[in-house]
């Protein structure tokens, strides 16, 4: 047999395969114009559906059933995506349900954070918001989102991300559950101290006291101390207030350097986290839908039917529109066993028509989308 024979009839086919295509995409431009004209859904289960068994039906094999059902499965996806791009350009899709705004409202803003003085949420809400802000502290997550949802709060300052201990998953269940938008971010580099009362030596420390995740960042360093008893607690500042209220010598935090300043302790010791690159993403939420007019994130969550290839059929869309998706994640969904519910973030804003195309076929084709916020 002779392969450039072979090929040469493989590209007299794909020319072929190419000028069908744009035969059929030119069809689908019409029935753009028609479901414009008569508000008709883009997608149409049922027709799919039929279209997909009837095109397997005129295989030869199961091999080549399974080959033309994905085929053309990406087919009608590229039919719906040019549906959903001139229904964008027609102004048939409508505006988003978020106002644009110049700049936050931040100056004499409430804003809530997770904790107490000191901590590391403390920090990211004073470098974003700034020294002079009016803010209070509250002992949980979900008591931070509940105080913007009800007003007594115009901003919360929440943790989403560590660099190294990854997802604080708290927080993406709960931007499901209460109607509340993220609006700002801001990263703060972590850099654990080991803090003691004023006149201790690193010689007297006999216990240490300090989160979970921040002892385990420290293990190299208090590896070096096994004779140091640590103590978890609840939070970094809440360590750091109680060496400071017990004034004793043989006790040391880890904490960071805002937790010094704020309880009057000495750093014993800078970096003892392991990781010199340690970031936290903190995010800035509130309960109106608006965004900055300069903002280039987007962040969602979906779910998808639980069946092949759904997930990859919902991600298409921002290939399909150019938009770089930078982050995704899964959580599972309660009471249903083996379903999860996805968090996505790319680079785009609310009055992009690319965005606004890929989030009008995201509805559509998804379960349950919600849009988080343009930040």
């Amino acid at each position: 047999m002779d392969l450039t024979k072979l090929r040469g009839q493989l590209d007299e086919i794909d020319e072929k395969i190419v000028s069908l295509y744009e035969a059929r995409m030119a069809i689908s431009s019409k029935v753009a114009d028609y479901k414009i004209e008569t508000g008709k859904k883009v997608l149409d289960r049922e027709r799919e559906e039929e279209k997909l068994r009837k095109v397997r039906s005129l295989t030869s094999d199961p091999f080549n059933a399974l080959g033309v059902q994905e085929l053309f499965e990406q087919i009608m996806s590229m039919s719906r995506k040019l549906q959903y791009r001139k229904l964008v350009e027609a102004g048939s899709l409508g505006r988003l349900p978020f106002i644009g705004v110049d700049k936050l409202e931040t100056e004499r803003a409430r804003v809530v954070f997770q904790g107490a003085e000191g901590a590391y949420s403390h920090a990211a809400m004073l470098r974003y918001f700034g020294e002079q802000v009016k803010s209070f502290h509250v002992d949980t997550f979900r008591d931070a989102m509940c105080a913007i949802e009800e007003g007594s709060a115009d901003f919360a300052v929440l943790p989403i991300e560590n660099s190294t201990a990854g997802i604080v998953s708290e927080i993406y269940d709960l931007l499901v559950e209460f109607e509340n938008y993220i609006v700002a971010e801001q990263i703060l580099k972590i850099e654990h101290c080991l803090l003691g009362v004023p006149g201790a030596d690193i010689s007297q420390i006999r216990t240490v006291y300090s989160h979970p995740q921040s002892l385990m960042q420290s293990a190299r360093y208090l590896n070096g101390h096994e004779d140091w008893r640590q103590v978890s607690l609840k939070n970094n500042a809440f360590a750091a207030r109680k060496v400071s209220e017990e004034k004793d010598k043989t006790q040391a935090a880890i904490a960071g350097e805002q937790a010094a300043g704020t309880y009057g302790l000495e750093i014993l010791q800078r970096g003892v986290n392991q990781s010199e690159t340690n970031s936290t993403r903190f995010i800035i939420v509130t309960n109106q839908k608006i965004f900055r007019k300069d903002a280039g994130k987007i962040s969602i969550c979906l779910e998808v039917p639980h069946e092949s290839g759904s997930l990859y059929h919902m991600l298409s869309h921002f290939i399909y529109n150019n938009l770089n998706m930078t982050k995704i994640e899964s959580r599972p969904i309660e009471d249903r066993n083996w379903e999860y519910r996805f968090f996505i973030d790319f680079e785009g804003n609310f009055a992009d028509g690319a965005v606004k195309n890929a989030l009008r076929g995201l509805r559509d084709e998804a379960r349950n989308l919600r849009i988080l916020g343009n930040y």
